[in-house]
């Protein structure tokens, strides 16, 4: 490996470890910013699903780690690693990461202004990531009991959602186009909360279409229906839309006991129902 190779991957570990510290999981990536380690199963057709349970390394973001001996481990195994990713969804932040991309003569930044006026948020002050490209990654920090989903251009065209099995490339990577940066003044931030109208745009919408059970009246029975079509991995997310939308129509109160039977029916227990109802209640304002 050239001398310049050996060098991107020291100080991309370098840069892994200095987020480590931070309380940000990383795994090594490669100059294409896919993860740099192939999978162990990848001559195995007929291997189930695995995230890490085999113990190898090669299972892209579910390698993601803070420990500094497991990242040396990590890099090792990946000696033409050039740049880190950081998972998102995890603690302590719950990193939500908002890619405004420029290509395809988009103007994402135009695009997450007119959202922010039109649905009455801001965007924080938070760390702000230079891409090569001339786009940037915004980095925001989400609630704990709510799994944002990625998403590519839902929002508006040239703004993708990097959340929950997602990851983003680490200041400081190299890749083919170029050095990933912080931006000036950014770099000690820690990220900022996402605005509540914001999250609520990250969030799945409901699917009109499913039938509502009986118990439950009007609007609210559309809700109740919506937490119980959830499958794992939705719960709590569908859980935390359905009741931030109660509180907005003013059925908040009447709807806690149908949401946290629809929640519990699910699979969530009580206790996570209810922390995730009184989650949304303080998002809106209630």
């Amino acid at each position: 490996m050239a001398t310049t190779d050996r060098q991107a991957t020291t100080l991309a570990l370098a840069h892994a470890l200095s987020a480590a510290e931070r309380g940000l999981a990383v795994i090594p990536l490669s100059r294409t910013k896919l993860p740099a380690l192939r999978s162990p199963h990848r001559d195995d057709p007929s291997h189930p699903p695995c995230h890490g349970e085999c113990g190898r390394f090669g299972h892209g973001v579910y390698d993601a780690t803070t420990d500094p001996a497991q990242i040396r481990a990590l890099f090792a195994a990946a000696p033409r690693a050039t740049g880190y990713g950081i998972a998102c969804g995890l603690p302590p932040y719950h990193l939500i990461g908002v890619d405004l991309d420029t290509k395809n003569g988009t103007d994402p930044r135009a695009a997450l202004r007119a959202l922010a006026l039109r649905n009455g948020f801001t965007v924080p002050p938070t760390v702000v990531v230079l891409t090569p490209s001339g786009g940037r990654h915004l980095w925001l920090s989400g609630p704990p009991d709510v799994v944002v989903p990625n998403s590519a251009g839902r929002l508006a065209p040239g703004i993708d959602i990097r959340g929950a099995g997602g990851y983003l490339v680490g200041p400081g990577s190299r890749t083919e186009h170029g050095t990933y940066r912080a931006a000036p003044g950014a770099a000690h931030l820690a990220p900022a909360p996402c605005p509540p109208a914001l999250l609520r745009l990250l969030l799945p919408p409901p699917r009109a279409h499913h039938p509502t059970p009986p118990s439950a009246g009007g609007h609210g029975q559309g809700l109740v229906q919506f937490v119980l079509a959830a499958h794992q991995g939705q719960r709590n997310t569908r859980l935390f839309w359905a009741a931030c939308r109660a509180y907005e129509d003013g059925i908040g109160p009447e709807l806690v006991e149908p949401l946290v039977d629809a929640a519990r029916a699910t699979g969530l227990s009580e206790r996570e129902a209810r922390a995730t109802i009184a989650s949304a209640a303080r998002m809106t304002g209630h």
